[in-house]
């Protein structure tokens, strides 16, 4: 544990703050250092994998990956030259398949322009084991002063199933839903993405009916319009491949090593985090009765609702079980070749039970195997700080480094800048109003000298006792004259408080509509095409 704990320190990872700025960490002009780095690293890694090389295993990775990828692609795009790239630089990403903000999307075009200088093939990897959580989209309208939002579906709503199984339920408010967004938004962005990517995305859903793969493969037409040139691959199909079939029954068979570590790096990373919920980073992995979780799901064609995956030892077998319906063999002993076990993984594929990574183990073959240098945003980097520690706990090597890659484009509306700092002048303001009005008497207008003689006395009497010595004599006789004081004064200085209320208001009004419009969550879908595209190209390296 000792080499594991030293990659979970705190990384300060914030999100871009301005509009039109970007997080690239480390900097482009260090990629190169870092990716010859990473390829030195895995040449040297010789982990044994149930009697592979993991480095060998890694080579056998990366072609049936790049072989399935070229496949996937060129069913709906076309492909150059490009997609022939050798395996000997392979740069990846990853991300759900879903309708995700600019900042997100920036790491798709830093992927393929990254790829394009250090002469590498791009991949990536749409992350559909991950449940479906929304079926409909945020989307801001109303006017610039008076903003408002809208959840507008763009499928009914259906069970938790993951994105691979994840049909099109209502092809009708499907098809409008473009439609309806141009609707809410039109006052605020005349010209949203939405119009063209939709119409991509139902072109899609004329060969595919699965929600995610046309969301995914909409944009990814997309980027290829606009010179992004990745190739894509879902994960589920990654798990497919008989190489992280090979990886996966290694995991099997040293389950509880792996659920010790797994554990152990999960509780220091919340204690090095001051994390009080077990649920987070990721909960630990349990044991039951000599059942020990592994971290990946499991379901089937008929009941495709992710549940966690158990493993035992029963002689030279491993059952995998969730633990409730479901429990099959695979022929695996300790030190045992994994080619019968892969078979039968094979098999079970084709009975309709899909096994399929978590998010760590995603990222971990990933970067062990299937590439030179992986992109994440900040919430994957900051994740990814336990997966660090997992390969330096369990396989004793040193994990690979990564680009964190970010960034924040606000909507084309104008907005408010300087609201919060406004509000708390106008806030600090009322509060002396309150309890110092003396403060404002120079302010005030048309007040004849038998009323300015009057304040004036107030404000010596207030004074007066203010300057006697507080004692438990007189404390709350000293209290209550000077409240009533202040009362008095307050008559006077009422214009300037209810201007000063209504400054407040209008700057809270402000303030709200500011935070509506510039959200950085919004889809990409919802910008014009061309202040993504500026946006894209103002943070990109240029091409050579």
């Amino acid at each position: 544990m000792t080499a594991a704990v030293d990659y979970l320190g705190y990384r300060k990872l914030r999100a871009p703050h301005e509009n039109g700025t970007g997080l690239f960490e480390p900097t482009w002009e260090q990629v190169g250092e870092l990716v010859n780095r990473n390829t030195e690293n895995q040449s040297k890694s010789c982990y044994d994998v149930q009697g592979k090389c993991l480095n060998r295993l890694a080579y056998q990775a990366r072609k049936e990956m790049l072989a399935a990828a070229r496949q996937w692609t060129g069913s709906y795009r076309d492909l150059g030259d490009w997609a022939t790239a050798s395996l000997d630089r392979v740069f990846l990403a990853g991300h759900q398949p879903q309708m995700f903000h600019p900042g997100v999307w920036l790491k798709n075009f830093a992927l393929s322009r990254l790829a394009e200088q250090h002469d590498a093939v791009a991949v990536n990897l749409v992350v559909d084991s991950d449940t479906i959580r929304s079926h409909t989209l945020r989307v801001p309208g109303g006017t610039v002063k008076s903003p408002n939002t809208a959840e507008i579906p763009y499928d009914a709503s259906g069970p938790p199933v993951p994105f691979e199984e994840r049909q099109i339920l209502d092809r009708p408010l499907f098809a409008s839903f473009a439609d309806r967004v141009q609707t809410q938004i039109r006052s605020l962005v005349p010209s949203p993405l939405i119009g063209q990517y939709w119409r991509l995305v139902r072109n899609r859903a004329r060969d595919c009916n699965r929600l995610g793969m046309c969301l995914a493969q909409a944009r990814h037409v997309l980027e290829g319009e606009w010179g992004g040139q990745t190739l894509e691959l879902p994960q589920s199909a990654v798990c497919d491949c008989d190489a992280f079939r090979w990886f996966l029954c290694h995991l099997l068979n040293e389950s509880a090593r792996f659920r010790v570590v797994h554990n152990d790096v999960v509780r220091e990373y919340r204690r090095v985090h001051r994390i009080r919920s077990s649920a987070h980073p990721v909960a630990d992995l349990a044991e039951q009765d000599g059942w020990h979780e592994v971290p990946i799901w499991i379901w089937t064609l008929h009941a495709p609702r992710r549940q966690r995956l158990f493993v035992r030892r029963v002689g030279n077998e491993l059952q995998l079980s969730n633990r409730r319906d479901l429990q099959v063999s695979l022929p695996l002993s300790h030190d045992g070749d994994a080619s019968r076990a892969v078979e039968c993984l094979q098999n079970l594929h084709r009975d309709g039970i899909r096994l399929r990574s978590r998010a760590l183990i995603t990222t971990m073959w990933a970067r062990l195997a299937l590439g030179n240098l992986f992109l994440h945003g900040i919430g994957g980097a900051k994740y990814d700080q336990v997966t660090d520690a997992l390969i330096a706990g369990f396989f004793r090597l040193k994990p690979p480094g990564f680009l964190t890659v970010s960034g924040t484009l606000h909507l084309q509306a104008a907005h408010c800048n300087g609201a919060a700092s406004r509000i708390r002048v106008l806030r600090d303001r009322l509060r002396q109003i309150e309890f110092q009005p003396e403060r404002f008497v120079g302010e005030l207008e048309l007040v004849g000298a038998e009323q300015m003689a009057e304040i004036r006395q107030i404000q010596m009497q207030k004074w007066d006792w203010i300057e006697k010595n507080d004692t438990l004599e007189n404390y709350r006789e000293r209290f209550l004259s000077i409240r009533r004081l202040n009362q008095k004064l307050q008559t006077w200085v009422k214009p300037i408080r209810d201007d000063t209320i209504r400054a407040l208001e209008k700057a809270e009004q402000a303030s709200h509509a500011a935070s509506i419009l510039t959200w950085r969550e919004y889809a990409f879908c919802l910008f014009p095409g061309e202040d993504l595209q500026v946006f894209f190209a103002r943070l990109l390296p240029k091409r050579v």
